[in-house]
């Protein structure tokens, strides 16, 4: 039996858009993600629902982050430690740094944590660079240790995600003071395909291989096109298609190395609801067969 052929599949499915509980009407999970491949995987595949109780909550938003983070920690560390590929769906950007913390419960805080991060924005602003206030688009910053400290503790994530350990494919709208800083670390802005700007995805995926000894694979579906998620809330033109995107996933499952797969604001609602969950569901099923495909030379049980 070959590493592909070996894989087993655990389901981290967050119904909350940062802290707020999903809807029926909004929330897509059943739809774009449990019919898009678990089959295609060794045995059942397991799957860990993270909640936010309601005596949990405190009221201060980004604390409320950090609360519902830490609940997704424990549930991406459950499969990985299992020795399981880990598929988080639903949710959205706001949970990346309870993503890395699941990670580092599993391997250790120690461990070379290494982030692709597929989105038409960089969610790399600070308090000081923000132009909307937004905490979606903070949590790269947060998980690099340049904003909300304890909105990253208690999301579990021990150690800063060092700026060289991420790069960031298309982010084709970044607001001016973000870009700046962005610029000013070692994060690595590349090209989602050829004739896009950025530099040349392969040898980013190689250099970030390379130097970490396990990925997470974050995908944003607002990467496409407007077309292909039409009542996205921060659609933007201009964006590479679904063969450009699902072929970067396949380049970046080659390495062995991506240990969490994430596709997240994929909803419903709204006018265009049906074109973007047909667009989320071929991502999950795209990077699932990726996975299949490529295998992983780092899973392991962690007991």
């Amino acid at each position: 039996m070959t590493a592909a052929q070996a894989l087993r599949l655990h389901v981290v499915p967050i119904r909350y858009s940062g802290t707020r509980l999903a809807t029926p009407d909004d929330d897509p999970i059943p739809t774009y993600a449990t019919e898009a491949g678990y089959d295609t995987f060794e045995g059942s595949a397991t799957t860990t629902e993270p909640i936010l109780a309601d005596d949990a909550r405190t009221g201060d938003p980004t604390t409320d982050l950090g609360v519902i983070g830490g609940e997704i920690a424990d549930a991406v560390a459950e499969g990985l430690r299992d020795g399981r590929a880990t598929l988080v769906v639903g949710g959205n950007c706001a949970h990346v740094p309870g993503v890395v913390g699941g990670i580092q419960q599993a391997y250790g805080p120690e461990t070379r944590i290494g982030l692709f991060w597929l989105d038409a924005h960089g969610d790399f602003n600070t308090p000081r660079t923000t132009l909307s206030g937004m905490l979606g688009g903070m949590p790269v910053a947060v998980s690099a240790g340049l904003a909300w400290p304890e909105w990253r503790e208690r999301s579990k994530q021990v150690a800063p995600l060092p700026t060289d350990r991420i790069v960031m494919v298309d982010v084709r709208n970044l607001d001016e003071p973000e870009e700046q800083l962005v610029r000013a670390t070692d994060v690595v802005i590349a090209a989602p395909a050829p004739g896009f700007p950025g530099e040349d995805l392969q040898t980013a995926i190689d250099d970030l291989a390379a130097k970490c000894d396990v990925l997470y694979l974050h995908i944003d579906s607002d990467i496409l096109d407007e077309s292909y998620v039409p009542n996205h809330g921060t659609k933007e033109p201009n964006g590479p298609n679904m063969d450009q995107v699902l072929a970067a996933v396949d380049a970046m499952m080659a390495t062995g190395k991506v240990v969490v797969y994430a596709v997240v604001s994929v909803w419903a609602g709204g006018e265009g609801g049906d074109v973007t969950l047909r667009s989320g569901t071929e991502l999950v099923r795209g990077g699932l067969a990726s996975w299949q495909k490529h295998g992983s030379t780092v899973l392991r049980q962690t007991g």
